[in-house]
């Protein structure tokens, strides 16, 4: 079971790591039959030891009274808290450098839970664009018909248009959140989180700031650590990079123990935390995550090298062909540590180019999704970003030629062949 008292992130005077940290951190063997890996609580509820450990435990959960020193949440009901979501989350806050985390059944739950734990009627929500097109459809379709009011930036309109828009939503109606994805889905646009942070401080109204929110799904934990850039909370879909085998569905959300109090209200009543079988995976995914995103990582650097000599593309968005003179060069080198493994690039044409390319491909599979042990690739214009109409998806450089490609851990020399015979069609 998860002990209390097994929490050492130190070997004597040696910080230890993150990937070492993920093989036991927030676990102890001799408490769980000295089994190696954590046992699966596949349980609804938990016993309590007295009536008065029941009350004390619900006192606590439903913050009738403040947390006592050294005290810990006890264990109620598996929609509060269960042991395996437990030591993942702490596992999760040592990735994202984060005081606590919290996990979700989706990416979509997580950023759901969020916005709803910020947001109220007749509050205004200032955003990235592009998003993933779930993101999109929450901010301009959903929570408009609440009363929440949407405003967007262009993730490649630098500091200044994020500026302009927040004049347009401090007029329009205070601002409940600051939401910014980068790097941007699927363009690979950066959107500059320290300068983000401060347009958030310049919303302060009536005493109180607005978080700034980063979804973080991109470059994973390993790439990017947004709150130390001055984030609030990350959104992330577990699903991707953190999962990484395309066996399971889960968000995550990092931050403060403040800032995370109203989004865990609102995870424990609307019932959208994750579930502890899909837990007790991604603590499995989490002891190879830096192994297979460096491995993807090295992968996608030799494919992008291929597609950006090939005839038939046009262009390759790769953050690491990002030329010195590109505005969100300075950018990325003082706020990500590698490109990933996500890119997209454009062929010589149109959809029917793109889509004669996607129907040859051989081992690269056609799919939405990424950050899995597979590569996959698909088409953003007709797939994930559909619901955005045409002349918003031109505006945003979604284009009909455009492909998005999430490289995996197979032999870069072979997708790169799947890629050249796709091509040659």
């Amino acid at each position: 079971m998860r002990s209390k008292s097994w929490h050492a992130r130190t070997l004597g005077n040696r910080p230890l790591a993150p990937e070492t940290l993920m093989m036991g951190y927030g676990y102890d063997p001799h408490l769980s039959e000295r089994s190696l890996k954590p046992p699966l609580f596949l349980t609804s509820t938990f016993v309590f030891r007295s009536a008065e450990d029941g009350k004390a435990f619900f006192e606590l959960a439903y913050g009738l009274r403040k947390q006592r020193p050294n005290e810990e949440p006890g264990l109620i009901y598996s929609r509060i808290n269960n042991p395996d979501l437990e030591m993942l989350e702490d596992r999760l806050a040592i990735w994202d450098e984060a005081e606590n985390s919290l996990v979700f059944a989706s990416g979509m739950a997580a950023i759901s839970t969020t916005l709803w734990a910020y947001a109220r009627p007749g509050t205004a929500i200032l955003h990235s664009d592009p998003i993933y097109g779930g993101t999109d459809f929450l901010l301009k379709k959903i929570l408009p018909q609440f009363g929440v009011h949407p405003v967007a930036f262009n993730a490649e309109g630098g500091v200044e248009a994020m500026q302009t828009a927040a004049e347009t939503a401090r007029k329009l109606a205070p601002v409940a959140a600051v939401y910014v994805e980068t790097p941007a889905n699927p363009t690979n646009g950066i959107v500059d989180i320290a300068a983000a942070r401060a347009v958030a401080d310049s919303l302060t109204a009536d005493g109180r700031r607005p978080p700034l929110i980063v979804d973080n799904t991109f470059l994973g934990p390993l790439y990017q650590t947004p709150l130390a850039l001055g984030a609030d909370i990350i959104v992330t879909s577990l699903t991707k990079y953190v999962g990484g085998h395309s066996d399971l569905i889960a968000g995550g959300c990092s931050g403060s123990a403040a800032m995370l109090q109203p989004i865990r209200g609102m995870r424990t009543i609307l019932g959208t935390m994750c579930d502890p079988h899909t837990g007790w995976m991604l603590m499995r995914s989490l002891e190879t995550l830096k192994v297979r995103m460096t491995a993807a990582s090295r992968g996608a650097e030799q494919v992008a090298d291929f597609l950006a000599e090939h005839p038939k593309v046009a262009s390759v968005w790769y953050l690491g062909f990002l030329p010195q003179t590109h505005p969100d060069r300075e950018v990325f080198q003082r706020q990500c540590r590698g490109p990933g493994s996500t890119f997209s690039f454009e062929v010589k044409g149109g959809e029917a180019e793109a889509f004669s390319a996607l129907n040859r491909l051989k081992v690269i599979k056609l799919a939405v999704s990424l950050g899995g042990t597979e590569t996959l690739a698909s088409h953003p214009a007709t797939m994930t970003h559909s619901d955005i109409t045409r002349e918003e998806q031109e505006r945003l450089g979604i284009t009909p030629a455009l492909i998005r490609l999430s490289v995996g851990i197979e032999h870069p020399d072979d997708l790169i062949a799947d890629l050249d015979q796709a091509l040659a069609g």
